[in-house]
């Protein structure tokens, strides 16, 4: 039977990281209090026997938040089982004195249930070497027990508790730590870190300057904003090249797959449901891996903490929290890489709040839709000189639209369904300055990438080929209007009539649930014309010449702003979350959300025009 260690430490202490180091895995790592929110489990890299546990952070074991409680009740549970016989206690060499308290506690349970305690001293090499900042052999003497000052970063002192993890020795805790009381831990706690601790000045001077600037009421709000544009424009830049490659090595691979395929339903199965539907989400993997690799560098780096104590006030007011401000940034580029970046938000209720507002951002996806739609009923009339077009200010509008509703709707349900974790008051700690670890953060990426791609794929494969089934039989794609998708489309017309919409654009909107943008695309196969996905005028002017009036189209914006019709973005919320109560519930409010403001906004155009 294997031996398993428990891992326990203060939040940002560097346990996670530690924890990767010694197994080999991938926990969750970063500069920012609360993120690891699950146990992670692994071997002792060589020592198959060792098995190491890690639990999530928490300040002291009499929990307040709910993730406390997790490491809590699951420490207190774990020390009941024969199979735990060893507890590593992480504290941070550089801040001791918000770390010794919970090792103290830490020791009390560990002399009250028979097991060895080891202490680990993490962030050793924020000191210069032999300084004597840190006095980890006195430490040790004074606790009783042994202390091992590492860096998960370098690898300082790895070797040597790794060393100690796979021996059989037992470092047994003094008994005198089963009748410490708490308030004789608090002081001795004040005590252990005055005489071992280094001192306050030497780890805040640079810090205190860095905060100066980053929490300054003018220059702060500059630079966060300065970082949120390159935040948001990275998702773009940085990622298009990558994104442009999987297009060509996608097309490359229909032209050079499809022809050696028999029978012609085969061939249009494989061109248009895999590698049209299937291959298009495959696209956003690059957008995820470069959304994880900016946002880990700002949790590593301590700024993340400092942008959520900035947006805090604003978003408080919505029912938000400051963290929440990660998340709904990167739903501008993309609602998927914004919901994995709910991650950062600890709270479960704050969090589900950012996953509601999170889709109704105004995402890239929905710029086709716009684009389309402006151009075909929004004149292009300059203002300001000619600095400013009426198109233009339609866009912008339906960005801040989507915006505002995303507030305005976490603001109504925060209200109406209140909650006591609302009464929690905003605690954030603020984590020293520190250079990223690049080789869990390139890791996290790349895992977050393939979890993407593996537990999404199978949902959206699944709704691709109903979505194709549809649209091809029974005429074998050759008219989308006489398909069993336009049947569908026209026995649907009447609920879209009162927008003054017909079939076809029921049609396009059934398919957009694929994704968005395939609205443009179905309604370029609906009218004839090919290649409107990159050339949207011959169609818009199609649209045009068909009758709709402004008002439909005026409806159709509306509605696209809200609608929450992307599988890809459901399927990972469902894994977000859970479950599919949330996405499943969420995507019916929504259309209803859509389809009522759609229609009240083509009542008083026609009223008004």
């Amino acid at each position: 039977m294997p031996r398993e260690t428990v891992l326990v430490g203060s939040p940002n202490s560097g346990k996670s990281l530690l924890f990767n180091r010694l197994t080999g895995l991938s926990q969750k790592v970063a500069n920012f209090p609360g993120i690891t929110v699950r146990l992670g489990r692994g071997e002792l890299l060589g020592h198959a026997e060792e098995v190491l546990i890690d639990f999530p952070g928490t300040y002291s074991l009499a929990p307040i938040s709910g993730e406390e409680r997790i490491a809590s009740d699951g420490f207190q549970a774990a020390l009941a089982r024969p199979a735990v016989q060893r507890v590593l206690c992480v504290v941070d060499a550089t801040r001791l004195g918000k770390s010794l308290a919970l090792a103290l506690q830490v020791l009390r349970e560990g002399a009250r249930q028979g097991k060895e305690v080891l202490v680990v001293a993490t962030m050793v090499d924020a000191f210069p070497p032999g300084d004597g900042a840190f006095d980890a052999a006195g430490l040790s003497e004074a606790l009783g027990v042994p202390v091992y000052p590492v860096s998960g970063k370098t690898g300082l002192g790895l070797d040597a508790l790794r060393a100690a993890l796979a021996s059989s020795a037992v470092a047994s805790v003094p008994a005198t730590y089963g009748a410490l009381e708490d308030g004789a831990l608090q002081a001795q706690a004040q005590d252990l870190m005055a005489r071992f601790g280094a001192p306050g000045a030497l780890l805040l001077r640079g810090q205190t300057r860095l905060d100066g600037f980053f929490l300054h009421s003018i220059f702060g709000g500059l630079a966060f904003f300065a970082l949120m544009a390159v935040l948001f424009q990275s998702i773009f830049t940085w990622a298009a090249p990558a994104m442009d490659g999987i297009e060509v090595m996608l097309a490359w691979g229909a032209d050079g797959l499809v022809p050696l395929l028999p029978g012609t339903l085969l061939q249009d199965f494989v061109a248009d449901a895999l590698f049209g539907g299937v291959g298009a989400f495959l696209v956003f993997v690059p957008q995820i891996f470069v959304l994880t690799v900016i946002v880990g560098i700002m949790e590593d780096s301590g700024y993340m903490a400092r942008a959520a104590v900035i947006c805090h006030r604003p978003l408080r007011f919505f029912g938000l929290t400051g963290k929440s401000f990660v998340p709904m940034l990167s739903g501008v580029a993309c609602a998927i890489p914004g919901i994995y970046a709910a991650r950062v938000v600890e709270s479960p209720r704050k969090r589900w709040l950012t996953y509601l507002a999170v889709p109704l951002m105004p995402c890239s996806a929905r710029l086709p839709v716009y684009t389309l739609l402006i151009a075909a009923f929004i004149p292009a009339t300059p203002m300001l000189g000619g600095l400013l077009g009426l198109q233009g200010l339609a866009m912008v509008g339906l960005y801040l639209f989507g915006l505002l509703a995303g507030l305005v709707v976490t603001s109504l349900v925060s209200r109406l369904s209140p909650s006591k974790d609302d009464d929690l008051p905003f605690v954030l700690e603020m984590p020293p300055y520190r250079v990223p670890a690049w080789g869990p953060l390139f890791q996290t990426a790349l895992r977050r990438s393939k979890d993407f791609v593996t537990k999404a794929g199978a949902v959206i494969f699944a709704v691709t080929v109903v979505v194709w089934v549809l649209g091809y039989f029974p005429n074998g794609g050759e008219d989308l209007g006489a398909s069993w998708l336009g049947g569908l489309g026209r026995w649907i017309e009447p609920v879209f009539a009162p927008l003054g919409l017909d079939w076809r654009y029921g049609v396009a909107i059934l398919t957009s649930f694929l994704a968005r943008e395939v609205f443009v695309g179905t309604l370029g196969a609906i009218f004839g014309i090919e290649g409107a996905e990159e050339n949207f005028l011959p169609l818009a002017d199609q649209i045009q010449a068909s009758g709709m009036a402004l008002p439909s189209g005026l409806a159709l914006l509306v509605f696209f702003a809200l609608a929450l019709q992307c599988v890809s973005t459901v399927a990972v919320l469902a894994r977000e979350s859970g479950g599919w109560r949330l996405p499943l519930s969420m995507v019916a409010a929504y259309l209803v959300l859509a389809y009522g403001a759609a229609w009240v906004a083509f009542l008083l155009a026609n009223a008004l025009l």
